[in-house]
């Protein structure tokens, strides 16, 4: 009898701690980029800093695309993010627009604590545990918008935050033949569809 209910209380325990915020300090934190499909970005800077700790540039740059929704979004390239950061200062190039833009985003106090608790993931064998959401998407949009989502995986993803970014000056000479080759893959899809500036 002992037994079957020390089996009881453990299985209770489990199912408590699955809802209740990771509290561990072993979370391998991720930084990823994004940009909708056929509107690539060129991350020039991406510069994160925990205040009073440490300010560095991030593990992320260079050429931007897919994905933004649907089956394969948001995903994006990235890395490692130690510490996590209370602010983030981006810097980019938009092909489609030819434009630059620059933001800072100031990460909500409670955005750390909030990616702890634990969210259903799917495992390869198609099993569901509970991990904390580790990596922070950024995603780039034409129009200067910066959305931002925490996920485990593309299907917990979860929006967070929406900032505006500003146009700033930039030399266009700079990305001339990227954008060529841009405009030969997606010149087409542009004509078509033109540069949607709101509703991503």
């Amino acid at each position: 009898m002992k037994v079957v209910s020390m089996m009881i209380m453990a299985g209770v325990i489990a199912a408590l701690t699955g809802c209740a915020a990771w509290s561990n300090d072993d979370i391998d934190w991720d930084i990823s980029i994004a940009a909708p499909q056929h509107y690539k970005m060129w991350l020039l800077n991406a510069h994160l800093e925990k205040s009073g700790i440490r300010s560095w540039r991030g593990p992320i740059g260079g050429g931007v695309e897919c994905c933004w929704k649907g089956p394969n979004g948001p995903f994006g390239s990235g890395g490692p993010m130690d510490p996590f950061p209370n602010l983030i200062a981006l810097h980019w190039f938009s092909f489609a627009e030819q434009k630059y833009y620059s933001t800072l985003l100031k990460i909500p106090p409670d955005l750390e604590e909030r990616m702890r608790v634990p969210a259903p993931t799917i495992t390869q064998q198609g099993e569901v545990r509970y991990l904390p959401r580790n990596n922070l998407v950024l995603g780039l949009a034409p129009g200067g918008e910066v959305v931002v989502w925490i996920m485990s995986q593309k299907s917990n993803a979860e929006e967070v935050m929406r900032v505006p970014a500003v146009e700033v000056e930039g030399n266009l000479n700079a990305f001339k033949v990227r954008t060529e080759d841009y405009l030969k893959e997606h010149g087409a899809y542009l004509q078509e569809h033109g540069i949607p500036l709101e509703g991503w």
